[in-house]
């Protein structure tokens, strides 16, 4: 049997389109400022295609008329970026072996950061009464 990636290869090349789906402003946000934050930290041929979305979402974002308040932007962007460090030093403490109580508390630091930004996401999306609710079963 062949694996999805060796089929893959044999496939002729087809031109991949862009798609679109219905998401709340908050996942919208969401996800530009993790891209952001890729784009701070990446280079080369990774920088230009997080550019690229990140200029698309944008956008679509300018093209919503929403103005987001920048507080609620800033907090986003601040717990992204501390599940960026965070994954990165568990990714690190992994590469060493080193499954210790540091370790543990980083990935216990996940979930914990992983709720404020539902939190966050949630009263984004009820501020400005978005459509699409996201909901969790942890927060």
């Amino acid at each position: 049997m062949k694996s999805f990636a060796s089929s893959r290869a044999d496939a002729p090349a087809k031109k991949a389109a862009a798609i679109s789906i219905p998401v709340s402003l908050a996942e919208l946000l969401d996800k530009i400022t993790i891209l952001e934050i890729k784009s701070e930290q990446f280079c080369g041929e990774q920088k230009k295609n997080v550019d690229h979305e990140l200029r698309l979402l944008k956008h679509i974002l300018r093209q919503s008329g929403v103005e987001l308040l920048p507080e609620q932007r800033q907090q986003l962007k601040a717990v992204n970026q501390s599940l960026w460090q965070i994954e990165e030093s568990i990714r690190q403490h992994e590469h060493r072996k080193d499954f210790g109580e540091t370790f543990i508390a980083l990935a216990r630091s996940v979930y914990l950061e992983n709720d404020k930004r539902a939190g966050i996401k949630r009263a984004i999306n009820d501020d400005y009464n978005s459509t699409i609710k996201e909901e969790k079963s942890y927060a």
